[in-house]
């Protein structure tokens, strides 16, 4: 079994093995859960001086956003396409390919910031694609249109939740 720095570089680096690994054991959700924080943190650190929310919000936000967006995947991979996985799987899945994310402490960078945010984003996107179709056991095709249709019903339930409590910070 692979260290918790070994599985987030896996992770990171898209190594199927890894997300395998991570979707079989029930114990690496706690670990999956600590990719979640690190990266929330790192985020917060990154948009310092950029207009950053607090911490302590941005870390909530984070875990109630993973949550959310492992249960609408779930949902709609499993009901849409046919999937099979378990709230477990698609919570360690989607923790651990947040890994990138660590890069946003490099937010702050002036001018280059942005960009930096830009690529980690996108390479999250790419990871969150290989989480899912390993933890849903089906093609990359299924996976994009899981993602893409997640994505789309993840943002109109955070825009509810916002617009009902006053806005969590989900969308930072």
């Amino acid at each position: 079994m692979a260290s918790f720095t070994q599985r987030m570089i896996g992770a990171a680096t898209l190594d199927v093995p890894t997300y395998e690994e991570v979707e079989h054991d029930t114990t690496a959700t706690g670990q999956a859960a600590g990719v979640v924080g690190i990266v929330a943190v790192a985020s917060a650190i990154g948009a310092i001086g950029a207009g950053g929310a607090e911490m302590a919000g941005g870390v909530v936000s984070a875990f109630v956003g993973w949550l959310i967006w492992s249960a609408v995947t779930l949902v709609i991979g499993t009901k849409v396409f046919d999937g099979t996985a378990d709230m477990g799987e698609m919570l360690r899945t989607l923790g651990f390919a947040q890994a990138p994310g660590v890069l946003n402490v490099l937010g702050f960078i002036p001018v280059l910031g942005w960009i930096v945010r830009l690529a980690v984003g996108i390479w999250m996107l790419v990871c969150g694609v290989i989480a899912v179709r390993q933890a849903l056991d089906f093609t990359t095709g299924k996976a994009i249109g899981t993602v893409l249709l997640g994505w789309l019903c993840y943002f109109v339930v955070a825009a509810l939740i916002a617009g009902l409590f006053g806005g969590l910070g989900m969308f930072s």
